[in-house]
């Protein structure tokens, strides 16, 4: 379903139709403000400009890092102008609290702000009095006038909410103004505050340097002590522990202990390489013929030598051979020499062997030695660290209170000669004078903001009321909103001395009968080929119209010379028979239940319109209305008249016009404006389509066309002006 557009004219009809609400607020909003304002008491401003500035540091040692912006400092100014300490020094001052009626009282000489403040104190002591039910001596004991603290802290209060702080923009200047009923007095407070807002600050800046004062003085005597008490306790300590000397040796210790730690890794891998030596040669046992094979014996000089010497005498013998025989003397003497030099090798071998034990000896005693000192120079580092780090400590106490009471006298020093030094530098630049015009009430701005918001004010509570109402109102939302068909509309009823349940018989010419007429040509017209022949009429809810507008179309359909059959088939609460003056002592309960036969039929008030009425009511009407004898019955009538309209029970209510609605050709949905929600109507209509019934459209029953901008009313009212009368429907 496509939106419709929302256009001007819309919101205009919405302001129309909630002309009364938008009256109502606009009367009420601007009598309010006109009685307020010139009822009000003429209030008067007096201002008074000073210069504030920020002062310079008074540290005298920083004054180069001295920033003047500061972006707290104003809005700190202006909460002080404003505290209850300048409002109680300009109380002081006037002296209000002894002799301020004279300031106190308006131009007019109206009442004292004493007496007005006594009587509100009065008025609400015997308010709680009553609320708890004292006695009249406890509220006659209430009523006693002010004391004169209380006097002075409520004036003091009254001058507070009265002083009002304006900073003047791209400048220092600040307008410090305070309103009366009496000029005079504003000017006098005005300047008051000003005054006394500079007396508060010189008394803040000597409280806050007397103050510290006092507190660094007592700080620093306390500071004193304790560096006194810390330097003897650092010098009995550097007495107790030989502090002199032990520096020197801190300084030697570490370089000691990396030469020893040197020393130890080389005496690590000497004995580590002696070590690994001395087992290969254990490993020879007593055979030492494989001993040169080890380096360390083999290159030996001596050895080498010898070596060398039995070499040559090996080459003497094998020459000798050549010559001589084995026991020639000169054999003999070579072989003794080469035994002589073998004899000698074992020798060197075992001198050599000897040679690297003792060596390996004393690398393992050179080793241990070493790890033996290293290991008490570590003790004495650790004995020394301990003790020197408790000397620092010592010392760092000194130090740091040293230098703590030497910035607290200092201190005392420059707050001395700073004393005088302002934090805030304030000047009067003007001083107020009496005003000659009232400030306040503006009669012309309050009577134009009244007429504005009153007017907007009752504007927007129409689109709020509005919003909020959420039945339905016009055809033509309502096709929008539920993408129904609306059949028709009947205007509202107002002339409670007469029935419209049978209008159209009564007063065929009345707007209310054109209008049932207007539908009767929608419903024939809903269908293509024929009119429908069997409708059945039901609503939302109860009081909707369903009857009333049941029995109308009957007799409209009636008077267009069609035969028309109207069944009640409302069996809980029927009430057809009544409109027609009927006999309902049988009908379409009895019917059903098997209890009577076609004699149910009633003649009507025309000879082409009959009725069944709803008889007795069933205990069980449900069952009754799904039963095949009703669809039997309708089916019948059907095939009798040429239209059939079925007065059913409201949807939401219960589910008899659910059943019905599978029975007949088309259904109508009667709705109440201002009554039946669109959430409900929909939901009628969803249950309608579940169950397959053809909903030809609703009529929208109870419409007040003269809330309305419908073109047909005015039609209506040119054409009907001879009825008088405001015509719509009732609700059955």
């Amino acid at each position: 379903m496509e939106e419709r557009e929302i256009h001007l004219r819309d919101y205009l009809k919405v302001i129309d139709k909630r002309r009364y609400t938008v009256y109502t607020v606009f009367i009420l909003v601007f009598t309010i403000v006109l009685i307020g304002t010139l009822s009000s008491t003429p209030v008067y401003m007096a201002t008074t400009k000073v210069l504030i500035e920020k002062g310079p540091p008074a540290d005298l040692m920083r004054n180069y890092y001295y920033i003047p912006y500061d972006p707290e400092f104003y809005e700190t100014q202006y909460q002080l102008i404003k505290s209850r300490a300048v409002a109680e020094k300009v109380v002081e001052k006037l002296r209000l609290d002894t002799r301020g009626d004279k300031w106190l009282l308006g131009n007019d000489g109206g009442p004292s702000v004493f007496w007005i403040i006594e009587w509100f104190h009065d008025l609400a002591g015997v308010i709680s009095k009553i609320a708890g039910g004292e006695s009249e001596d406890g509220k006659e004991a209430e009523q006693n006038a002010l004391s004169p603290d209380e006097r002075k802290e409520q004036l003091a209060a009254m001058i507070s909410e009265g002083i009002n702080v304006t900073p003047l923009k791209n400048s220092r200047i600040v307008n410090i103004s305070y309103t009366s009923p009496n000029p005079e007095f504003a000017a006098l407070v005005a300047n008051t505050v000003a005054q006394a807002y500079i007396d508060q600050v010189l008394e803040m800046k000597m409280s806050a340097t007397r103050h510290t004062l006092k507190w660094m003085t007592r700080k620093a005597e306390e500071e004193r002590r304790k560096l006194e008490k810390s330097e003897r306790a650092l010098q009995e300590y550097m007495r107790a522990n030989d502090i002199v000397t032990m520096e020197n040796r801190v300084a030697v210790i570490p370089q000691k202990l990396a030469e020893l730690s040197s020393e130890l890794v080389k005496a690590e891998t000497r004995r580590k390489e002696l070590e690994d030596l001395y087992l290969k040669i254990k490993s020879l046992r007593k055979d030492l013929k494989d001993a040169e094979t080890i380096p360390a014996i083999s290159d030996d000089p001596s050895l080498q030598s010898i070596r060398n010497q039995i070499l040559k005498a090996e080459q003497k013998i094998m020459e000798l051979s050549k010559k001589y025989g084995r026991k020639h003397p000169k054999m003999i003497k070579a072989v003794d020499d080469l035994n002589v030099l073998k004899r000698k090798r074992l020798e060197e071998i075992r001198r050599v062997i000897s040679s690297i034990r003792n060596e390996y000896d004393l690398a393992r005693s050179k080793e241990e030695s070493l790890r033996s000192l290293l290991k008490r120079t570590k003790d004495e580092a650790l004995n020394l660290n301990e003790k020197f780090i408790q000397y620092e400590v010592l010392k760092r106490e000194v130090d740091s209170n040293k230098q703590l009471y030497d910035a607290l006298v200092r201190k005392i020093k420059e707050a001395s000669v700073t004393e005088q030094i302002k934090a805030v530098n304030v000047w009067i630049v003007e001083k107020a004078r009496t005003p000659r015009a009232p400030f306040k009430p503006r009669k012309t701005l309050n009577i134009l903001l009244g007429i504005i918001v009153g007017l907007f004010g009752g504007v927007g509570l129409a689109f709020f009321v509005e919003y909020l109402d959420n039945t339905i109102k016009s055809p033509e939302e309502v096709e929008n909103r539920l993408d129904t068909p609306v059949l028709g509309v009947v205007s509202l009823w107002s002339n409670k001395d007469s029935s419209i349940e049978t209008i159209c018989l009564r007063e065929p010419k009345s707007t209310l009968a054109e209008e049932y007429r207007a539908i009767r040509t929608g419903i024939i017209l809903s269908s293509p080929d024929h009119p429908p022949r069997s409708l059945l009429v039901t609503s939302v809810g109860p009081e909707d119209g369903k009857t009333v507008t049941a029995t109308n179309l009957a007799i409209s359909l009636a008077q267009s010379e069609y035969s028309v059959m109207i069944v009640d088939s409302d069996l809980r609460k029927p009430r057809v028979h009544k409109v027609f003056s009927l006999h309902n002592g049988k009908g379409l309960s009895t019917y059903l239940a098997g209890a009577s036969d076609m004699d149910i039929i009633q003649e009507g008030p025309l000879p082409n319109l009959h009725v069944i009425t709803a008889g007795p009511v069933p205990p069980n009407p449900a069952e009754l209305l799904s039963s095949q004898r009703m669809k039997d019955l309708i089916i019948r009538l059907m095939d009798k008249y040429d239209i059939m309209l079925l007065d059913s029970s409201p949807i939401l209510s219960v589910a008899d016009s659910l059943i019905l609605g599978s029975m007949t050709e088309g259904t109508i949905l009667v709705v109440r404006a201002g009554k039946t929600t669109y959430e409900e109507a929909r939901r009628c209509l969803k249950s309608l389509q579940d169950l397959k019934a053809d909903v030809k459209g609703m009529i929208i029953n109870a419409l007040d066309l003269k809330k309305r901008d419908y073109y047909y009313y005015r039609y209506h009212q040119y054409y009907y002006t001879d009825e008088g009368e405001e015509t719509s429907t009732g609700s059955a």
